[in-house]
């Protein structure tokens, strides 16, 4: 019987989603919680992808395979019971034999939370990015209407991506939403590449910041170059927000 789950974590204590030989990760958790639930016998769980060291995730979603067979709520709560604090499973549903955790999704909701002010919030530091100085957030959003899209996105991925095919992703929202001191950046989209966000996020803050305008986007874009492109804004301000299933 294949079981699909929705989970939550805090990344702020792990290496990042996937096993490591160095590193507490989340995988290694819900595994390392599987594997007791089924007395000892080694259960592998499969993600929709992964997420680094510091990233949250409030919609992850993985499968296993299991010879159990128990009630979906039991099945929440006994991988409760099971997992540290900072590891929520939101849901359990037993799933088609064929489901895909990876290779079913038709898309992704990633968010990034900005924390702007003079002061940090001692309450949200693990969870946004602390930044000083006023940003112009018509700016940014002005700077969002270029990302929508289908464009190749080399120059806002990683260049230690594995990737050896096409950088070709579809964006079908990129918006910044403010409340007071918070703002939040909603990227949504068929696929990301590797640090793509962040890279995203870094560019939109120099803009917000005035050190580059809205308009340098397209050309950014064209450039095909990561050298093209902003920093890479810090992990603690981004979730997995959603994954989106045909």
């Amino acid at each position: 019987m294949r079981m699909k789950c929705r989970v939550e974590y805090d990344g702020t204590k792990f290496a990042g989603y996937q096993i490591q030989p160095n590193g507490r990760t989340v995988q290694e958790e819900l595994e390392n919680a599987l594997t007791k639930m089924h007395k000892g016998t080694t259960i592998k769980v499969t993600a929709s992808g992964r997420t680094d060291a510091g990233v949250h995730a409030k919609g992850q979603i993985i499968h296993f395979d299991t010879f159990l067979e128990l009630p979906e709520f039991n099945w929440k709560r006994a991988l409760s019971t099971l997992l540290p604090a900072d590891i929520q499973i939101a849901e359990v549903n037993e799933a088609e034999a064929d489901f895909h955790a990876r290779y079913d999704t038709s898309g992704k909701e990633y968010r990034y939370f900005i924390w702007n002010a003079v002061d940090p919030n001692l309450f949200r530091r693990n969870y946004t990015c602390h930044i000083r100085r006023k940003l112009d957030v018509a700016a940014m959003q002005q700077a969002c209407s270029y990302i929508k899209g289908e464009h190749d996105f080399t120059s806002f991925c990683s260049t230690r991506t594995d990737i050896k095919g096409s950088k070709v992703r579809t964006i079908t929202k990129a918006e910044l939403i403010q409340d007071e001191e918070e703002l939040c950046f909603v990227f949504e989209g068929t696929g990301f590449l590797y640090n793509m966000v962040r890279i995203l996020v870094g560019t939109l803050i120099e803009i917000g910041m005035g050190e580059r305008k809205p308009e340098v986007i397209p050309s950014m874009i064209e450039a095909e170059n990561r050298e093209a492109a902003g920093k890479t804004a810090p992990a603690q301000g981004l979730f997995l927000w959603k994954v989106h299933y045909a």
